[in-house]
Parts: structure tokens; C-alpha cells; sequence
């Protein structure tokens, strides 16, 4: 399971990247020079980066809202699958038991 990252350090690394992106030649050179200041790995960096330019619209992608709404989305899904498999089970076994040659 991933470890979850202070969003205050996430949001420190984009302003950072974003604040020093002129003195490097591009995206990726920031964040590794953001990355080994902060200790975490480059590519944690990067990928805020490019997410934080998606939310801001500056980038094509699914924003992080829309993420989190498809996540929960997805989970109501999965459970209510669940019921219906449940109730479906019950639905045949209750139909036996109704059943007169069974008796």
C-alpha cells in the first residue's frame, strides 16, 4: 500500500518546481533538483507537477476531483454488485424451498 504524502509537502514541491522552472532546462531537471531538497524520489515530484498543471487546466487529463469521484464511483459499484449477487443467491435459495416437489 502506497504511503500517504503530507499534502503541505506536495504543495511546497509544485510551488517550488514551479517557482525555480526557469533555471533549468526543463520540467523534469526541476524536479529532480526539488526532489533530492525535499528527500523524495523525482518522479513523485514530477507526477505533481503534471497533476497540478491538469487541476490548473494547463494540461489535458483528469483532475483530481474528478479522480476522486471516479474512485468513489467505482467503489459503490463493486458494492452494490455485491448485493445483487447476495440477493440473487437468496432469490434461488428461497425459490427451492417454495418449491413442492421439494417437500
Amino acid at each position: 500500500m502506497p504511503k500517504k504524502i503530507d499534502p503541505e509537502l506536495r504543495a511546497r514541491a509544485v510551488r517550488l518546481v514551479r517557482e525555480h522552472l526557469g533555471e533549468y532546462q526543463n520540467v523534469t531537471a526541476a524536479s529532480v533538483a526539488v526532489s533530492k531538497q525535499l528527500g523524495v524520489s523525482r518522479e513523485s515530484v514530477r507526477r505533481w507537477v503534471a497533476q497540478a498543471e491538469v487541476d490548473a487546466g494547463d494540461r489535458p487529463g483528469v483532475s483530481s476531483e474528478e479522480l476522486e469521484e471516479i474512485k468513489k464511483l467505482k467503489a459503490e459499484n463493486r458494492r452494490l454488485r455485491e448485493d445483487v449477487a447476495i440477493l440473487k443467491a437468496a432469490t434461488s435459495f428461497f425459490v427451492g424451498e417454495l418449491d413442492p416437489r421439494n417437500r
